[in-house]
């Protein structure tokens, strides 16, 4: 009987650490890696799409481009690259995550090379530099955006495993199988010496079911606040972030697509196709609970803006008044508006995923330092209960 009620209680203490200590690494690692990897390759597919975009307006400007967008450009490929280092840092060597890294980071020089020659010829005004603007753009869109696509989709998958790896998986469920194990030998044992002792109470081993009870309620306690937080850290952080990000490279591919567009000179409609085809998407999108209601007024705003550009170009044949409207401040501005918001929410929803991924850590370290303890502590009340009662018979 005591040697079962203390290898029962040794084997719940390194169970109780052990959960604590998995539960604890998976949370850390969510914080620390997967949800940073997520913003990173966030991060790398918007600063991609924007930079096609502003190249493609800026070439609209023609001669000299506006130092502004040139600066933005600029910009968005140093955030890239950027990111694209720490994303390197952040993804095992060999992964599907690692091989997109590489595969943007080779692909960006041929961008950066195209979009260059585009420009420089733009500046001549030799019409060839459109032809360059579009091979570029199709590198990003065929290319970049896809790898930057599954870089996102693999840090998602990342930060969806990380969830369950913070949960504590079937080490939790053990552990709560074990505490009752333990609390049933521990009655057991105490109906066994109650009959044959004619005590009512042994002292000790009510002290050791009373422990047992706490540490599996503190135990659950810990567990379930810290699942609480990892619902929320994925219902109102990982998931919006995710659909927000979606939303932001849909408005700004049609932002790009418009001024392919102008720039191709009606060479091509497959740019406005898109536009038209995304549309409806970012309309939906734009619904999302976590932004501003104005948003979707903003971009019902562009939107007419962008149907008139069509109308000026298209039906018009008025291609000055066309690109006039589409690079000036009032289209910028009711377009940026949108941008904005969806900036703004999504660093809100990043904000609320590590302040929750901060919440659930709270206490883990906690339990896998006094599990152990606390069911050492049992062992010895269940030794001293035992111990007591032999020693009445010598």
């Amino acid at each position: 009987m005591l040697a079962a009620l203390i290898g029962l209680g040794l084997l719940t203490g390194l169970l109780a650490g052990i959960t604590g200590q998995q539960a604890q690494a998976g949370t850390t690692d969510l914080g620390n890696r997967a949800q940073p990897l997520l913003a990173e390759a966030e991060t790398i597919y918007a600063n991609l799409a924007d930079a096609d975009t502003t190249a493609a307006q800026a070439f609209l400007a023609g001669g000299l481009e506006p130092a502004t967008l040139t600066d933005r450009y600029n910009d968005d490929l140093t955030r890239a690259t950027t990111a694209l280092t720490e994303a390197a840092r952040l993804t095992p060597e060999g992964s599907a995550a690692a091989e997109s890294v590489r595969s943007i980071s080779t692909g960006l020089a041929r961008y950066t090379a195209l979009v260059a020659t585009a420009r420089a010829d733009n500046r001549q005004g030799l019409p060839v530099g459109s032809s360059y603007l579009s091979s570029a753009s199709e590198l990003n869109r065929t290319t970049l955006l896809p790898e930057a696509k599954k870089l996102f989709d693999s840090a998602q998958q990342e930060v969806r495993d990380g969830y369950g790896d913070a949960a504590g998986g079937w080490w939790s469920g053990f552990f709560a199988l074990l505490i009752l194990v333990l609390l049933g030998a521990l009655l057991l044992a105490q109906r066994y010496l109650s009959r044959h002792t004619h005590r009512t109470f042994n002292v000790p081993l009510v002290a050791a079911t009373v422990l047992t009870l706490l540490l599996g309620f503190g135990t659950a306690t810990v567990l379930l606040t810290q699942n609480r937080h990892l619902n929320q850290a994925e219902d109102t952080g990982s998931t919006p972030v995710a659909q927000l990000a979606e939303a932001r490279i849909l408005a700004l591919q049609e932002r790009g697509d418009e001024a392919l567009t102008l720039a191709m000179h009606g060479s091509s409609d497959e740019p406005e196709k898109r536009w038209q085809a995304a549309d409806p998407r970012l309309r939906a999108a734009l619904s999302n609970t976590y932004l501003p209601g104005a948003t979707s007024g903003s971009y019902d705003a562009y939107a007419a803006a962008h149907e008139q550009i069509r109308k000026l170009d298209g039906q018009d044949g008025n291609y000055d008044g066309a690109v006039k409207l589409a690079v000036g401040k009032d289209t910028t501005a009711k377009f940026e508006q949108v941008t904005a918001d969806l900036s703004t929410a999504l660093d809100q929803r990043k904000d609320a995923f590590t302040t929750e991924i901060d919440k659930a850590g709270g206490g883990l370290v906690v339990l896998a330092i006094l599990g152990p303890l606390v069911a050492l502590a049992i062992c010895a009340l269940a030794f001293a209960g035992i111990r007591a009662r032999l020693e009445e018979y010598r």
